[in-house]
C-alpha cells in the first residue's frame, strides 16, 4: 500500500498528457518538471539526478516518464535496503509502457497496475511470484497486514520450488489466487486477529477487522479557555485500558482498523493520543448515526453503539473507566476505513499570492491537490487553473466574508478537507481573520474538532515591492482605505499617525465604484507631513493579465489612477528612486535610517 503521494517526474512538455492521466488516479501526486522544458507543473527542478535522489531518500514513490536506464543509473548508488526502497517506475513518454523497477516490497506492482489501467496498457511486471501465482506475498492488499515480512521472500521461493501451502482462516485475495493450496501442506498462511508466533514456514496476516469505539460521559464540549492549564483529557490511563482490553481479548494491535468516536467528542485534545498510541486512524460518527446504532443494537452505551456501527459485527468486550467508555467489536470482513465514519474535518485558509501560479507556495499547492472543497470569491477560484479541477466549488461574492467562513467551517465539520482561498496572504485583509472571528463568535460544538491551518502567501504589497525594487526596505505599515468595516475617522487617524512616524505605507482597497473621495483625502493628509515629490508606486493586477507597476509623485496621486485591484506604496522621507539606462526606475528605502534630511 502506497502511504506517501508519488512524484511524477517529466523531462519535456510532450509528457504532460500522460502525466495528467497518471495523477488523475493518484490523489496528492505532485508533478515535477524540468525547468525551461515544462510548464503547468507543481515543482520545477534544474538538476534531475539531485532531485530524484532526494525524493528516493525521503521515501517518495517515483514515476519517471523517461527511459528506464536514466532512472537506474541515477538511483543505483542509493540501493542498499530492499525493504525500505520506495516504488520506482518508468513510463514511456507516449504511455505505451509501464515498467516497475524498485519497491517490490512496498507496492510497486500494484502501483504499476493502477497506472497501466488508466493508460490502457499492460504493466511489464517481472516478479516471478506475481506472474506465476498472481500475487505478491510481501505486499498484501489494503485491509491486511503481514506480521512477518522478513520471511515472505523465502516462503515464496519455497512455493516456486514446488511446495504447496495450507490456508488457515479466510482471505478472498489468497483463496482466489493461483497459489498451490493443499490442506495437508506443511507450509501455512494464517489469517487471524489473534497474536501468533510466526516462523519461516508460517506467514501470518492480520485482517483489519477490530473496531475500537470510545465515548466520554463528561460534557462533550468545553470552550478552549476552560482547558487552559488542565493538561489532561483522555490520557495515559485510558490508553492503558484499551491496551489491556486488547490483551485480554487476545487481539493483535495489527488488526485494529481504527478508533471510532462521536463527532461531539472530537474536540477532546487527548483523543488523538489514543489513536497515536495504537498507530491507527480516527473516524467519527454523528449523533444521529450513533442514536440509530443504539436503537438497532438495543444498547444505551455510546461506545458499544459506535463499535458495532463501525464493524457491522459482534461485540467482543466493553469496559468503563471514570468518564471514559471503551468497546471492542469484531467485523466479519476487513473494515474499509475510507467509507466507515468520517475523518476529522480539515480547514486550510490559503493565500495563493497576487495571481501568478509561480508565486504559490508548495504548501498551498499541496493543500489544493488534496482538498475536497474550495470556498472563495469566484475571481480568486478562477485563478487556480488546473489545481482547482475536480473539486467541489463554493463561490460567493467578495463582500460575503463571514457567510463564506461559516460555510467553510460547516463543510469541514462534515469531515471534508476544505480550502478557503484568498489572494495574496490570507492573514492580511483576507479570510483568515474572518474564519477565526466566526469560530470565536458562534463557537459551535461541531466545529471544535476541526483541524485548522493557515498557509501563508505572498502579499500584494510584497509582490509590488519586488517588482519595483525594495521600497519596504525599512519600517512600513499597511492601511486599508475601505470604510465598510471601520469608520473613516479611524482610517484618518491611522494615516495621520503613519505619516507623522515617517513609515512607508502600503494602501489596500484604495478606490471602488462607490468610494472615490477617500484616496484624494488620503493624499491631502499625507501632504501635510510628506514632500510633494515623495515617491508613490501603484501596482495593478499583479501576476495577472494587464499587470502594471507605475511610479508617481505624491502630489500627482489621483483616484482615477487606481481601483480595487491596485495596491499603493507611499514612500517615506528616505525612499529613493534610481533612474535606469533603459528609462525605467528602481525604488528602494535604505535600511540605515539617518535623521538628517535626504538630499
Amino acid at each position: 500500500m502506497i502511504k506517501i503521494a508519488p512524484a511524477v517526474v517529466m523531462l519535456g512538455q510532450n509528457s504532460i498528457s500522460v502525466a495528467k492521466k497518471i495523477i488523475s488516479v493518484l490523489p496528492g501526486a505532485q508533478l515535477y518538471g524540468l525547468a525551461g522544458r515544462t510548464s503547468d507543473v507543481d515543482v520545477t527542478f534544474t538538476e534531475f539526478g539531485t532531485t530524484l535522489r532526494e525524493l528516493f531518500a525521503n521515501g517518495t514513490p517515483i514515476i519517471g516518464i523517461c527511459a528506464t536506464g536514466i532512472l537506474i543509473r541515477t538511483l543505483a548508488p542509493l540501493l542498499a535496503n530492499k525493504r525500505q526502497e520506495p516504488p520506482v517506475l518508468a513510463v514511456a513518454e507516449d504511455g505505451s509502457a509501464v515498467v516497475p523497477l524498485l519497491g517490490g516490497l512496498n507496492g510497486v506492482n500494484n502501483l504499476a497496475r493502477q497506472i497501466a489501467s488508466v493508460l490502457d496498457v499492460k504493466p511489464a511486471i517481472t516478479t516471478t511470484g506475481d506472474i506465476r501465482f498472481g500475487i505478491a506475498l510481501e505486499d498484501p492488499p489494503v485491509g491486511y497486514r503481514l506480521a512477518n515480512p522478513e520471511y515472505a521472500k523465502s516462503f515464496m521461493s519455497d512455493l516456486l520450488a514446488g511446495h504447496s501451502v495450507r490456508l488457515e482462516g479466510d482471505a478472498p485475495w489468497l483463496r482466489n489466487s493461483s497459489l498451490p493450496i493443499d490442506q495437508n501442506a506443511e507450509r501455512v498462511i494464517q489469517i487471524t486477529e489473534k497474536p501468533v508466533v510466526s516462523t519461516s514456514t508460517r506467514l501470518v496476516y492480520h485482517p483489519a477487522t477490530v473496531a475500537i469505539g470510545v465515548s466520554s460521559t463528561s460534557p462533550r464540549f468545553q470552550h478552549p479557555s476552560s482547558l487552559a492549564g488542565r493538561g489532561r483529557g483522555w490520557g495515559s490511563e485510558e490508553i492503558a485500558l484499551v491496551q489491556q482490553m486488547l490483551a485480554d481479548a487476545e487481539l493483535a494491535p495489527a488488526s485494529i482498523a481504527g478508533v471510532f468516536a462521536s463527532t461531539l467528542d472530537a474536540a477532546n485534545p487527548a483523543l488523538q493520543a489514543i489513536a497515536d498510541a495504537l498507530n491507527v486512524p480516527i473516524r467519527f460518527f454523528t449523533t444521529d448515526e450513533i442514536a440509530a446504532a443504539m436503537s438497532q443494537n438495543n444498547t444505551a452505551d455510546g461506545a458499544v453503539a459506535i463499535a458495532l456501527a463501525a464493524s457491522s459485527g459482534r461485540l467482543v468486550m466493553q469496559r468503563q473507566l471514570s468518564d471514559f467508555n471503551c468497546a471492542i467489536a469484531l467485523a466479519p470482513l476487513p473494515i474499509d476505513i475510507n467509507t466507515t465514519g468520517k475523518p476529522r474535518g480539515r480547514l486550510a485558509i490559503i493565500g495563493t499570492g497576487p495571481g501568478a501560479s509561480d508565486w504559490m507556495s508548495p504548501e498551498v499547492k499541496e493543500i489544493l491537490r488534496n482538498a475536497t472543497d474550495l470556498v472563495g470569491y469566484s475571481t480568486y477560484l478562477g485563478l487556480l487553473g488546473f489545481l482547482g479541477n475536480d473539486k467541489r466549488r463554493h463561490e460567493s461574492d467578495n463582500r460575503e466574508e463571514l457567510a463564506r467562513a461559516r460555510m467553510a467551517l460547516d463543510l469541514a465539520a462534515e469531515g471534508r478537507f476544505v480550502a478557503v482561498v484568498s489572494s495574496g496572504d490570507p492573514g492580511i485583509y483576507a479570510m483568515a481573520a474572518a474564519v477565526f472571528e466566526v469560530f470565536d463568535r458562534e463557537a459551535k460544538p461541531e466545529w471544535q474538532g476541526i483541524e485548522i491551518q493557515v498557509a501563508p502567501g505572498i502579499s500584494a504589497m510584497q509582490a509590488a515591492a519586488a517588482k519595483i525594487g525594495a521600497p519596504l526596505g525599512h519600517d512600513f505599515c499597511a492601511i486599508s482605505l475601505s470604510d465598510i468595516l471601520k469608520p473613516w475617522s479611524i482610517i484618518e487617524q491611522r494615516i495621520t499617525a503613519a505619516a507623522q512616524a515617517d513609515f512607508v505605507i502600503a494602501f489596500y482597497n484604495p478606490v471602488s465604484k462607490q468610494r472615490l473621495w477617500q484616496l484624494a483625502e488620503t493624499r491631502n493628509i499625507l501632504l501635510r507631513y510628506r514632500h510633494p515629490e515623495t515617491t508613490v508606486v501603484l501596482a495593478r493586477n499583479l501576476g495577472r493579465d494587464g499587470e502594471s507597476v507605475e511610479v508617481y509623485t505624491l502630489e500627482d496621486l489621483a483616484p482615477e489612477l487606481a481601483d480595487m485591484r491596485t495596491v499603493i506604496l507611499v514612500g517615506s522621507s528616505k525612499t529613493r528612486m534610481i533612474q535606469r539606462c533603459d528609462g525605467s526606475v528602481w525604488v528602494y528605502t535604505p535600511r540605515r535610517y539617518d535623521e538628517r534630511k535626504t538630499p
